[in-house]
């Protein structure tokens, strides 16, 4: 395993009263060489927390962790690892150029490979047109561009991005997408946390669902999902919106045209709505399952903890 977090526990002290917050518990999951693998959660869930860990920032209170098959803080770690923060602070009388060329310089990178990985970068991250631009004067989508270059300088064989698509526009975040992407081509890993469910789904070969400081399950998204449905959706016709709200066991009804759309929450439901449609003098059109999502199982599975 390229990454491995183990039981991995950390509780902070806020306040005027130092009260006892319990930030990361029992966390434990594994990255593999190659993968895009995401983190994801609500704000306050602990993915920063874990992902700071993971980068010898912080230390755990309890656990264990290791990256290519070394302890987080051993230097030859270091040498392999990309890092962009949530909240990345810049020198913001840098330009994006200077931003970049120093952080090759920290990594002990020689001048002339810093100059070309610099160019490439800043072509690749959209910023070339303003490179000499002081990054006081970018917007947070460029800075955030800017933070993701130089997490890239040093030709890491592991990216760590904490929500990287923060604060950019559908555009922006549709080219953190190509270059996450980009970068599983070219054989690295990528392991980034996200709040953002649909861009979690369209670049990760598996996740982990992490909720109130723990991680309530990891896979797949076809593991997660099972291919479930969360819904069916009944198309009727010759029903007017009166009788088809009557329906017994509908969640929701909707009038498309000459149609009526019928959604079901309970599949096992289906066929006594069918028969009851068929009564009232209605014809069914067409049956479609909906099928689980990210958000489906994540709202599934914090629903229930709210419950119990």
């Amino acid at each position: 395993m390229l990454l491995k977090a183990q039981n991995l526990q950390k509780t902070f002290r806020i306040g005027f009263w130092r009260k006892k917050v319990e930030a990361v518990r029992d966390v434990s999951f594994e990255v593999r060489r190659g993968e895009i693998f995401g983190l994801v959660g609500p704000n306050g869930a602990g993915k920063t927390t874990t992902m700071k860990m993971l980068t010898g920032l912080i230390r755990p209170d309890a656990g264990s962790m290791s990256l290519f098959g070394e302890p987080v803080d051993h230097v030859r770690t270091r040498a392999k690892l990309g890092y962009l923060p949530e909240n990345p602070y810049f020198y913001d009388h840098l330009t994006a150029r200077e931003l970049i060329t120093y952080y090759g310089s920290l990594h002990g990178l020689k001048r002339s490979v810093i100059h070309k990985r610099a160019d490439e970068l800043l072509e690749q991250v959209g910023l070339a047109h303003a490179q000499n631009r002081p990054l006081r004067k970018f917007s947070k989508g460029m800075r955030q561009r800017a933070g993701l270059a130089q997490a890239l300088i040093n030709d890491p064989e592991l990216v760590i991005l904490d929500e990287p698509q923060s604060g950019l526009d559908p555009m922006g975040r549709k080219d953190v997408r190509d270059l996450i992407f980009d970068l599983k081509r070219r054989g690295k890993t990528v392991f980034f946390s996200s709040h953002i469910l649909p861009d979690v789904e369209a670049v990760c070969d598996r996740v982990a669902l992490m909720h109130l400081g723990t991680v309530r399950e990891v896979g797949t998204l076809q593991e997660l999902t099972g291919g479930r449905a969360a819904a069916v959706e009944v198309l009727i016709r010759g029903l007017d919106l009166t009788k088809a709200k009557s329906l017994s066991d509908i969640d929701t009804v909707d009038a498309r045209g000459d149609l009526i759309a019928l959604e079901l929450g309970d599949e096992a439901a289906l066929q006594a709505t069918i028969a009851e449609v068929y009564r009232l003098g209605g014809a069914v059109h067409s049956v479609t399952p909906q099928k689980e999502d990210l958000e489906d199982v994540f709202l599934r599975d914090t629903r229930a903890e709210n419950i119990s």
